[in-house]
């Protein structure tokens, strides 16, 4: 089946924008995309297409499949009679930024608490006997409690970020930007 050149054109740009976005959250450049093509085909693909449309080698494709699949931003489909594996993307995209958070929160931000813990216990074995170790551990301590906060902020909103919950988030987000325009506008006054 010939397809429309516009589609074509615009997946390109899709493909490419997503794995640009991604590499800049972090995520890996093949993985972004293999995700994209999979977003926006309304049909689901086996590796050999994938590979063949992203030119990509076999090797890649699977690492970065299974990946999306550990994720759960792909799923695998069956084809009675058929003994290929084809691939279809997750389509909620509140879902899919929801998992890419969190996959975001325990790959990163986990890892830096653990080891802001142990750059604490290595001041505290050295006896905290001067103000400036003291001083430095409160800072750590913060910074530490901050990422702690962020973690429970982000866990206790990512359950209510989706469609059906729109409204409310742009009441949420609303709220939001009133009270900063109004403590805006008594800070200027003061």
């Amino acid at each position: 089946m010939e397809r429309n050149p516009a589609y074509n054109e615009a997946l390109d740009q899709f493909v490419k924008l997503w794995g640009d976005m991604a590499s800049a959250w972090g995520i890996n450049k093949t993985m972004s995309q293999i995700h994209a093509l999979l977003y926006a085909e309304s049909k689901a693909l086996d590796t050999d297409s994938i590979m063949e449309i992203l030119d990509i080698s076999r090797g890649n494709a699977n690492m970065n499949l299974r990946r999306l699949l550990d994720w759960e931003l792909i799923h695998k489909v069956n084809y009675e009679g058929d003994r290929k594996d084809y691939y279809s993307a997750e389509t909620d995209v509140w879902k899919i930024v929801s998992t890419i958070i969190k996959e975001r929160q325990q790959r990163e931000i986990a890892p830096i608490r653990a080891e802001l813990a142990e750059c604490i216990t290595t001041l505290e074995k050295g006896g905290l006997t001067d103000q400036e170790s003291k001083d430095f551990k409160e800072r750590i301590e913060n910074y530490s409690d901050f990422l702690e906060m962020f973690e429970r902020f982000t866990d206790a909103l990512l359950p209510y970020i989706n469609k059906k919950n729109l409204k409310f988030l742009k009441q949420l987000v609303k709220l939001v930007e009133v009270k900063e325009s109004l403590t805006g506008k008594k800070e200027h006054r003061e």
